[in-house]
């Protein structure tokens, strides 16, 4: 396949087909390949009636709720007859299942975060974490909802478009910006884990108390081996969807992670004892063996509670479900895709993750009330660090994590390719070249920059409101036109209501960092 079209060919239809709402607005190479594979005269003539229909739909803006409702749904997302003949963003139908499509966007969803959420537990108290866990899981599905009206408006299905559509260049670059930093970030913290938690596992694993400098328990030759044979290879699928079988494998380490911690719960005492100090323990073996330590007020698990490490969970909280960057893509390869079904996928994503998050936290929390550390499995190894089911759960959260990162570069390499080659077909080279780029700087991040985390905090902070609330907000108020919902009615207050959070939530975690780094402590990025 050639990489580039004649330029005389893309002057000529240019007008054309930036006028077709259909996610290749502005990508003419794209669609003059896509309509290039047409096998038939009769199927371009087909085609072609399509483009001018849809051209004078996007042309008259004047739509009722009705219509916006019907054309989108029924010409662009439901893969008819006619437009099966044409491809999106690549070249390629929409093939994934619905269930692989959940897994996709719930490993997206899971991250490393779900380690430090008893932690997160114990400095706000049980019903007062329900209640924020609770109100970001509906907050992240209405952002959603946002992103998913905002692409059936103007029929693309790619989040730097989206912002093309709403700003333009700036919209765009904006968007692929925040989604490469904010993904850069969270692929460096997941390679983190594996270069510090990999060696201690091969370590108990060996019964190596004291390492002589094997190579193989060097978090830097690991973090690579990892890198190569098992990020790489995943990395360079041409579908995203085609993960949803490792995503699927990831899901359920992590659920044996969580079972993990439930059976925990009722097979350690209260007070525990710990191992490293278990002769000179002063305080936590207090009652040990008694049979109403249940009533030590260190075995109490506190409803409510507000102390000086409760704002610190908050952003920790609200970035619990980042996936948007994810949502469009795998909206793209969703077989017979439309708005509703992609909620649909959200929605049953979120609620698998929220039980998750809500019952790795409570019994992680119940397990050591205020003793629980910001990283839970750091914890349990300071009652018994050769604890072979929690070395068993060490290794499926190393596997789970792995396993996360192909499905985060994606977006950062379709961020790359919207920014830098946003009239390109689809390339293998070029494919290739990017995720081979990308994992070889966020190694090199890992093996040299061992203190860049603290960037990380501040781009997490940063990015991920805009792309969780600020982004999804303004483009939905500026895409969907006033003569259906004028900048006054209801949905589009909420909108700007939506974006200050986001603001909020902004402001809120750049000053704790900068309170954090102010006062000398880390406090602000051991939650994280």
């Amino acid at each position: 396949m050639s990489e580039d079209k004649p330029a005389e060919t893309v002057e000529n239809s240019s007008a054309e087909v930036n006028a077709i709402p259909n996610g290749k607005g502005h990508e003419p190479g794209e669609e003059i390949a896509a309509s290039a594979k047409t096998p038939s005269a009769e199927d371009c003539e087909n085609t072609c009636r399509e483009t001018v229909a849809n051209s004078t739909q996007n042309a008259s803006p004047h739509r009722t709720e009705n219509t916006e409702a019907s054309l989108p749904e029924n010409q662009e997302f439901l893969s008819g007859a006619e437009d099966k003949k044409t491809t999106r963003f690549t070249d390629f139908e929409g093939k994934t299942s619905f269930g692989m499509s959940v897994f996709n966007l719930g490993n997206a969803i899971m991250g490393s975060g779900i380690l430090g959420l008893a932690y997160a537990m114990a400095n706000t108290g049980v019903v007062l974490f329900l209640l924020l866990l609770t109100v970001v899981a509906v907050l992240s599905s209405y952002s959603i909802h946002l992103l998913l009206k905002s692409s059936g408006i103007v029929g693309i299905r790619a989040y730097e478009q989206l912002g093309y559509r709403a700003f333009g260049t700036a919209g765009k670059m904006a968007a692929g910006i925040a989604i490469t930093l904010q993904n850069i970030g969270a692929m460096s913290s997941y390679l983190y884990i594996v270069k510090y938690e990999f060696p201690l596992v091969i370590q108990a694993f060996l019964k190596v108390d004291v390492p002589a400098g094997e190579w193989y328990l060097n978090g830097n030759y690991l973090v690579i081996i990892v890198s190569v044979t098992v990020i790489l290879p995943l990395a360079l699928m041409k579908q995203l969807g085609y993960l949803g079988y490792t995503s699927g494998f990831s899901l359920s380490c992590m659920v044996f992670f969580l079972v993990s911690v439930i059976y925990k719960k009722f097979n350690l005492p209260c007070p525990f004892v710990d191992f490293a100090h278990n002769s000179t323990v002063s305080v936590l073996n207090v009652t040990v063996n008694d049979p109403g330590g249940e009533d030590n007020p260190a075995c109490i698990p506190k409803m409510a509670n507000l102390n000086t490490q409760t704002a610190y969970t908050i952003p920790i909280l609200a970035f619990a479900f980042v996936c948007h960057p994810e949502v469009l893509p795998i909206y793209t390869e969703l077989r017979n895709p439309t708005k509703k079904k992609m909620q649909h996928v959200s929605n049953i994503s979120i609620a698998v993750m929220y039980v998750m998050y809500f019952l790795a936290a409570l019994f992680g929390y119940l397990t050591f009330y205020d003793e629980v550390e910001a990283e839970l499995l750091h914890t349990y190894s300071r009652i018994d660090p050769y604890d072979t089911l929690i070395l068993c759960v060490r290794v499926a959260v190393l596997t789970a994590v792995t396993l996360t990162v192909p499905i985060v570069l994606f977006p950062v390499r379709r961020a790359i390719q919207q920014m830098m080659f946003p009239n390109k077909t689809f390339y293998w080279p070029r494919h290739i070249a990017i995720a081979i780029t990308l994992l070889t700087f966020i190694n090199l991040l890992v093996i040299f920059a061992p203190n860049i985390l603290g960037i990380f905090g501040v781009i997490g902070a940063t990015s991920a409101p805009c792309l969780i609330f600020i982004f999804p907000a303004v483009f939905y108020i500026r895409i969907v036109p006033k003569e259906e919902e004028p900048l006054r009615s209801v949905p589009k207050i909420l909108a700007a209501c939506f974006a200050g959070i986001g603001f909020l939530f902004m402001i809120m975690s750049l000053s704790f960092i900068i309170i954090d780094w102010t006062s000398g402590s880390s406090k602000a990025s051991s939650g994280h």
